[in-house]
């Protein structure tokens, strides 16, 4: 079947393509693509004439016409929307742009780039338009990424390929700034790849510049038409149908009605030069920065009896503090405790997972510490013995290169010139400078570790702990010594674990950059030559990535089962530059069908091969030295660089007339994370631990329930890595990190034949050198004066000294008192990415040396990533440090960070440019509880987390809701308010009263139910909704006339009800927002003296002490707000935004009535009602528009002598007109004969989702129409 054809006009960045070019890109659709550029440039391919472009020739030859319409067939399922809600809010995104974004856009756009006459007043209604587009998807995207789900949509891209040309042409940085939101989401969809590929890089318009761009084929309009579809060119023939002249007629009517709407808002503006001065005025509540300025020494209790600020600022919550909490010792577990009793209310402890000192702490590290932070504060706060035990690690390769890197770059020197002793104190030196910093930043995240237990894992104590383990696990057997292949980084002259490996795919022929090398070195290719069948004229065609190699291959290896190479059975091929004769071998692992069948084997330098060569006896030819150069081959190749020998390897074979072709092979090379150097697979002797047992009881745990993961959804990978496991490489060859206690035995005896470096005979280890010496003079049964001994030069993994984490911390191997009360532990939490690399090293380990689980739960975590989906990574500039988003952070900030760091200039650059597209004007100060809470409420996307650090400033304002709201609480509690004991008996208690506590009463069920699941989405959006939506924007309103009347009684039950739902909602908030919650609790009256001195240790509310659900009453509240909200609405259509109109409230049966009528005064009061008379059978007045609540409830506002009756009549008689237009458009479509055969099933549906939607609206409009015409 033919590929389906899509037509474009033949210029690549015009607009009407832009949307379905990017589409096109996210589904990937295999089309055929052909541009038309119509009769006078010779094209007769196609009868399409550019008006009607882009369009699409399906496979059974129908044809779909317009940009939005192709963009629907192309685009995959997803960008549709995930769900029916997600599909209709696509579609009317998709509609917002046709008809609400591309009409302004044109009429600014054109003129400027000369394909438009300019008219001053089209361009200025135009601006106009364009700001009102802006301002409102600003506040959509207020506290979303995407205008539709958590990803991008077709509503994304519709929306964004419609700004494409005025932010490229038009929107000066002037202009856009105030639209902080918007540039942010587009910056963020036109730097998806798949926008990228389509549309290249966009550069945002810096200054406008009349007449610079290309004119794009299909869009030199006529002087009045600002149609988005494209015009035919002048020279092609069009003759246009009655339905398109119709249309035409029908743009130029509503283009007119649009203009004559302009002008009369225009005037409007003109006559009321007092509204602007309003809209100034509130831009004053903007957030401000108010600092503590009282002087606290540090320890000493802030001071709390001055009056509050006006508004929020986490400057002044967040000072004073911490340092408080530390000194009173909230965070240790011997806070009114005593460790080494058992605690009946129970035990927690967890241990930070420690972070590399190399450096400061990222984002990644923030959503660590704030859910492990929040999980131990709410476990404090229940009573138990608790503990989250701080630490750092040694992080052996990172911290040895960063240093390396400051040696050379301050004192050109490496650290061979120091000397091994010199250069380690060189690194202690930088951890001295350089390791506060992390805990600096931990202290700042308000993270309540118990300090006085912060470790190092050089420290002694682990130090003991790390040597004694290997010591062990070597006597045992565990670990041992044998010469395997490693992953091999020439840069860092050590071997690297699979964590450091990146993995780089590419899908053919690409030039990298490799270190040490001046020009960039190709791969993504696949060389085929021949080896010539010894004694014969026959030759074997292989095929390799990795040319060089081949001077170390041993071996040709065929399928036995291959019927081309039966007859090569016990024959030889030999090498051409060095005259070695390689035996041909039949493996099953060879591929038949890939290439010609027969393989090139070069034991020394390939896993797979490595494997052949075990199996068949093959010689291992190393021909690479540590550093790159190659050994034990003939000349000329002796003592070349590997990738300089690649190119003469290739020279060579042709001269030799071996060499058969080169063609492009996607493949994926092994880049070092630390070095960007390319890993070579190299022989060596090495130390490894032997897995297979260890993993078969980490495996057991997991599956007979010892130990739970969370979520399910990573027990594959565990099962994975535990039943597929290979011994794991511990070596590695650096100077800094914990030196391997192992010792190259010699014996000074002529009856002792002398050793081999990898022979594991000759090695013992010990805790000290004479242990060791003891040990071999045991083993080889001599004296100990005939022992000389060598210390292995190899330092561990660093994973080995973190896998003994959670026991070295408590001093094991001695039976300390930490070690009694605190292992095994309770639980591990980190990120998903580390579950094999340290999770079930800790697991197999703990279980190993002390013979219990190091921790009864796994909490995983997903992984941070930036708001492109982006790994973290310090040369895309988006790796962000928690404090500037805490503090805030000018953009040159940014960059000045980037200049302290150790990339090199190029990867400043690219840094920089990352930086600016995603942080145009910085960062704002967030503060640290609009951080902490924002990476919670985001753990619910599953495996990864796109941040979007804008995001996180929308809590920062819920932290000022807060603020304002205890604020307005303590003036109504009054100055000698005297909380009585929880409130008990709700009876003498409003309705509302006994709502509220209803609510928060439910809240507190799902706090608690949160943390037990670690459902922290869960938890952080019940607290939220509390405080905002029922506490805040009912509660308080409904209290006003309370706090204002007369009734002393219902004064004072609401108070006590207040005070409790403000004590209870920050406690249950406190976990998550530390600071704030601490601040306005401290401002609160207490009920007696005896209470805890601080929120950190006050308890946290249980669902036994809050037991007033009502169930039936959260019902009707919910009822009566959804007659709220639809008066609200009315309210909001017709600009009542200070008057106040009689409500009437027609009821399906009287028990509604009576519902409606016990809620009244709340109604109007939450409405801004003048009266609400319930009505069942009773006729409603006339005068009033109608909005439907629900099907027990219509609303009725009485706007006779509100509003100018007549006027709202000729806007919906317009309305009216342009909506029974609409109508009469998609039922032509849908009426025409080929529709349902020609038109896609989905396409059919929207259409009919569409149709029902425009005739509900028209029957409001004519009902609103028969309403005010009664009132005229």
């Amino acid at each position: 079947m033919a590929l389906p054809a899509l037509y474009l006009s033949p210029h690549p960045h015009n607009f009407q393509n832009a949307k379905v070019l990017v589409t096109l890109e996210y589904g990937r659709s295999k089309v055929k693509v052909v541009e038309i550029r119509g009769p006078a440039a010779g094209d007769t391919q196609s009868q399409l004439t550019l008006s009607r472009l882009p369009a699409v020739e399906t496979e059974s030859k129908r044809c779909i016409h317009g940009a939005t319409a192709v963009a629907q067939y192309l685009a995959p399922d997803r960008m549709r929307g995930s769900s029916r809600k997600d599909a209709a809010l696509v579609q009317q995104w998709l509609n917002f742009a046709d008809s609400e974004v591309i009409q302004p856009a044109c009429a600014w756009v054109f003129p400027v780039l000369g394909l438009l006459k300019h008219n001053k007043k089209a361009v200025e209604r135009a601006q106009l338009d364009l700001k009102k587009v802006l301002c409102f998807l600003d506040g959509h995207l207020k506290l979303r990424t995407y205008l539709v789900g958590e990803g991008v949509t077709l509503a994304d891209i519709a929306v964004s390929c419609s700004l494409l040309l005025p932010y490229k042409h038009v929107f000066e940085p002037d202009f856009r700034k105030p639209f902080i939101n918007v540039n942010r989401w587009f910056l963020t969809c036109v730097n998806q790849p798949e926008f990228i590929r389509a549309l290249g890089e966009v550069k945002l318009c810096e200054k406008i510049v009349p007449g610079t761009a290309e004119k794009c084929a299909g869009q030199q309009l006529e002087q009045n038409a600002l149609s988005p579809e494209p015009v035919p060119l002048a020279e092609e023939p069009v003759k246009k149908t009655p339905a398109q002249l119709k249309k035409e007629a029908m743009k130029r009517e509503k283009m007119e009605k649009f203009l004559q709407k302009q002008d009369k808002l225009k005037e409007q503006q003109q006559k009321q030069p007092e509204k602007k001065a309003k809209a100034e005025k509130k831009e004053k509540k903007d957030l401000g920065v108010i600092t503590y300025d009282t002087a606290t020494p540090p320890g000493e209790k802030k001071d709390v009896t001055c009056p509050m600020p006006d508004s929020y600022s986490p400057q002044y919550v967040e000072a004073a503090w911490y340092p408080w909490w530390e000194k009173q010792g909230f965070f240790k577990p011997e806070y009114k405790q005593n460790i080494s009793e058992p605690n009946p209310k129970g035990m927690f402890m967890i241990c930070i997972p420690p972070p590399n000192v190399t450096g400061s702490l990222h984002l990644g590290h923030a959503l660590t510490n704030a859910i492990q932070d929040s999980l131990t504060r709410w476990h404090r706060m229940r009573g138990e013995t608790t503990l989250w035990n701080p630490g750092c690690d040694h992080a052996g390769i990172a911290t040895q290169v960063v240093v390396e890197k400051r040696l050379w770059r301050q004192s050109r020197k490496t650290r061979h010139d120091l000397g091994r002793h010199s250069f380690i104190e060189e690194v202690w030196k930088w951890k001295n400078e350089k390791g506060d910093r992390i805990y600096h930043q931990l202290r700042k995240l308000g993270s309540s570790l118990d300090w006085d237990r912060a470790c190092f894992t050089m420290d002694a104590k682990l130090s003991n702990a790390v040597e004694e383990a290997f010591v062990r696990l070597h006597d045992e057997g565990v670990i041992y010594r044998s010469t395997r292949l490693v992953n091999w980084s020439c840069t860092l002259n050590s071997a690297i674990s699979d964590i450091e490996v990146d993995k780089k795919e590419l899908t053919g022929r690409t030039l990298l950059p490799v270190p040490n090398y001046k020009d960039k070195v190709e791969f993504g290719v696949l060389i085929s030559f021949a080896y010539k069948i010894d004694g014969s004229d026959e030759e074997v065609v292989v095929a390799t990535t990795r040319i060089e190699t081949m001077l170390g291959d041993t071996a040709v290896a065929v399928h036995p089962q291959d019927p081309r190479y039966q007859n090569l059975k016990g024959k030889f091929v030999v090498h051409p530059f060095c005259d070695r004769k390689m035996a041909i071998v039949f493996d099953d692992f060879v591929d038949m069908s890939f290439g010609t069948g027969a393989v090139k084997i070069t034991p020394a330098h390939d896993p797979n091969d490595y494997e052949v060569g075990l199996r068949h006896g093959l010689e291992f030819i190393n021909i690479m030295d540590d550093n790159g150069y190659l050994i034990n081959v003939p000349e000329p190749f002796l003592g070349m660089k590997r990738f300089d020998a690649r190119k003469e390897v290739l020279e060579a074979l042709m001269q030799k007339g071996l060499f058969k072709e080169v063609k492009d092979n996607p493949m994926v090379v092994p880049v070092c994370s630390r070095s960007k150097d390319i890993v070579e697979p190299l022989l060596k002797p090495q130390w490894y631990v032997r897995c297979s047992e260890m993993a078969r009881s980490a495996a057991d745990v997991v599956r007979n329930g010892d130990l739970k993961i969370i979520p399910e959804i990573h027990l594959k990978t565990w099962f994975h890595w535990m039943d597929n496991i290979r011994d794991w490489c511990i070596s590695r060859q650096l100077w800094w990190g914990h030196r391997i206690p192992a010792y190259f035995v010699t014996v000074n005896d002529p009856a002792v034949p002398a050793g081999e470096d990898a022979d594991g005979n000759y090695w013992v280890s010990g805790q000290t050198e004479e242990i060791a010496r003891q040990k071999a003079a045991k083993k080889f049964n001599v004296s100990p004066d005939q022992i000389s001994l060598r210390q292995d030069e190899d330092v561990l993994d660093t994973w080995f000294s973190s896998g003994l984490f959670p026991f070295s911390i408590f001093g094991w191997p001695n039976e300390t008192e930490d070690l009694k009360a605190f292992y095994p532990g309770t639980l591990l939490e980190t990120g998903h990415d580390i579950l094999f690399f340290w999770v079930a090293r800790m697991v197999m380990l703990g279980l190993k040396l002390t013979g219990k689980l190091p921790f009864k739960e796994v909490y995983l975590h997903a992984i941070v990533r930036d708001a492109h989906g982006r790994k973290m990574s310090k040369s895309l500039g988006n790796v962000i440090d928690p404090l500037d988003v805490i503090f805030g952070i000018t953009l040159e900030g940014l960059h000045a960070q980037l200049l302290d760091s150790n990339l090199d200039p190029v990867e400043i650059e690219r840094a920089k440019a990352g930086q600016k597209s995603d942080y145009p004007v910085g960062i704002p100060e967030c503060g640290t509880d609009a951080l902490r809470f924002a990476l919670c409420a985001y753990t619910s996307q599953g495996r990864d987390i796109n941040l979007d650090v804008n995001r996180i400033l929308g809590y920062r304002h819920f932290c000022n809701k807060l603020w304002n709201a205890t604020k307005f609480a303590i003036r109504g509690l009054g100055a000698h308010f005297k909380p009585e004991d929880p409130v008990q008996d709700l009876s003498r208690g409003s309705l509302i009263d006994r709502w509220v506590m209803s609510r928060l009463s439910h809240a507190v069920e799902l706090c608690n139910c949160g943390f037990k699941q670690y459902d922290f989405p869960g938890i952080t959006t019940a607290v939220y909704n509390f405080w905002l939506y029922e506490l805040c924007d009912v509660y308080l309103e409904c209290l006003k006339p309370v706090f204002a009347g007369t009734d002393e009684n219902a004064a004072c039950v609401a108070r006590n009800v207040l005070y409790t739902c403000l004590d209870v909602a920050l406690r249950l908030l406190s976990p998550f927002m530390p600071f704030v919650t601490e601040e306005l609790y401290q401002r609160l009256p207490r009920r007696s003296n005896q209470d805890p001195p601080s929120i950190t240790v006050t308890p946290y509310p249980e669902c036994e002490e809050y037991s007033w659900r009502d169930e039936e009453l959260d019902r009707n509240v919910e009822f009566v707000m959804s007659i709220v909200r639809a008066i609200r609405s009315l309210r909001a259509d017709y600009n009542l935004t200070k008057t106040k109109a009689d409500c009437y409230l027609t009821c399906s049966d009287e028990s509604t009535a009576a519902l409606v009528s016990l809620f009244s005064s709340y109604i109007q009061t939450l409405s801004s009602s003048k009266s609400v008379t319930a009505l069942v059978h009773e006729e409603c007045p006339a005068g009033c528009a109608l909005a439907i609540a629900s099907d027990r409830c219509t609303v009725h506002l009485m706007l006779k002598g509100l509003i100018d009756a007549e006027k709202e009549v000729t806007k919906l008689r317009s309305k009216q007109g342009d909506v029974q237009k609409q109508i009469t458009k998609l039922r032509e479509k849908i009426s025409k004969s080929d529709y349902r055969t020609k038109v896609p099933q989905k396409i059919q549906e929207m259409d009919a989702e569409k149709l029902k939607q425009i005739e509900t609206e028209l029957q409001k409009v004519e009902a609103g129409i028969e309403n005010f015409e009664k009132m005229i």
